[in-house]
């Protein structure tokens, strides 16, 4: 460590936790974040001023005004140039601390692509909206045995627990036991979203920095005993719970080590968290973003592109696509309607 480093993270080298040998390991460490929302924000934000040596950041859309009450490192301008979240909290984390390495990458996470995206990580952080990619974290994480962070929010409420192959439970064995799944979205109701519950900002703080505390705990070595814990809290009630979880010796993931979401196919549509939105994915190669922005100006109105993405409107749809072929249509929760503008405007 030089002496602007010191300087810089001194007052975390006085915390007893860490150290300057705990630091040197930070600065010498990695962590990949699926997921750049309210809690992918806040973690990264974190990690990145605690002087993580390498943050990856994977997050497949774009910021939008409704994005800025709780995702913490975007802004206005963000929203109006439609940037990748990925791009948008690679551009501002530079800025913040330029001694670490920050790469966005703008990219859904699948299992085609996820052991290639997460490999030599020492830590994978969840920052996701939806249990499907969660399962498919937990299965990648135990296959490639690294250390990984399970984390959600939703109105009030929120959880976390840290998840160590082979020494803890795992996410499969709380989530896809009986009776247990209700825990991991909300106190009183399971089938809670952001779509019908709301996030509150605070919540997705509380959670992340949790989350990213004992990100930093293993990354400097300081991991306790392994005893699986769920971690939850109700921001609004002011009320923790820490549970322990026993590791299943009948899991499905790591007592079993059968991986069913890594080694399935992504669904080719989404309907996505607390928007009104799909997903879709049907194609096996990249776009040529110029040459559609070309076709759809004599086909569709408002054709506005930059660098990562292209954005034009078919009454009342507007659809928002990007190179890997992927596309958000926006104005319908029905895959039918979405799949019908995808096949006529992008496949085409």
């Amino acid at each position: 460590m030089n002496h602007e480093q010191y300087e810089k993270y001194s007052r975390q080298i006085l915390f007893s936790g860490i150290g300057e040998a705990g630091q040197e390991k930070l600065l010498e460490s990695s962590a990949v974040l699926v997921g750049c929302g309210a809690l992918g924000t806040v973690a990264a934000n974190l990690l990145v001023r605690a002087g993580v040596g390498r943050l990856r950041i994977i997050d497949r859309d774009f910021v939008e005004p409704s994005n800025l009450q709780r995702q913490t490192l975007f802004e206005e301008s963000d929203a109006r140039e439609a940037l990748p979240k990925a791009a948008a909290a690679e551009r501002r984390l530079r800025v913040i601390n330029s001694g670490v390495q920050v790469e966005g990458i703008v990219a859904d996470l699948m299992p085609a692509n996820a052991a290639e995206l997460l490999s030599g990580f020492d830590i994978i952080l969840d920052g996701t909206d939806n249990f499907e990619t969660r399962l498919l974290l937990n299965d990648v994480a135990l296959s490639l045995d690294i250390p990984w962070i399970y984390a959600a929010a939703v109105g009030s409420y929120g959880v976390t627990m840290t998840i160590l192959p082979g020494r803890t439970a795992c996410l499969a064995c709380l989530a896809e036991a009986d009776g247990e799944s209700a825990l991991m979205e909300a106190p009183a109701n399971g089938e809670a979203t952001c779509d019908t519950a709301g996030v509150l900002n605070a919540t997705a703080g509380i959670v992340a920095s949790i989350e990213a505390a004992e990100a930093l705990k293993l990354l400097v070595g300081e991991s306790e005993a392994p005893e699986g814990r769920l971690v939850s809290c109700d921001a609004w009630s002011g009320q923790f719970r820490s549970i322990r979880v026993a590791r299943d010796p009948h899991c499905r993931a790591c007592g079993r080590r059968d991986f069913t979401f890594l080694q399935g196919q992504a669904q080719p549509y989404i309907t996505m968290c607390g928007r009104d939105s799909v997903q879709i994915h049907e194609r096996g190669r990249r776009l040529d973003l110029a040459a559609l922005s070309r076709r759809l100006a004599a086909a569709a109105g408002d054709v506005r592109n930059n660098e990562f993405l292209l954005r034009f409107r078919v009454p009342p749809y507007e659809v928002t696509v990007f190179a890997d072929g992927r596309a958000i249509v926006k104005g319908t929760r029905d895959p039918a309607v979405a799949r019908s503008l995808y096949a006529r405007f992008i496949s085409a």
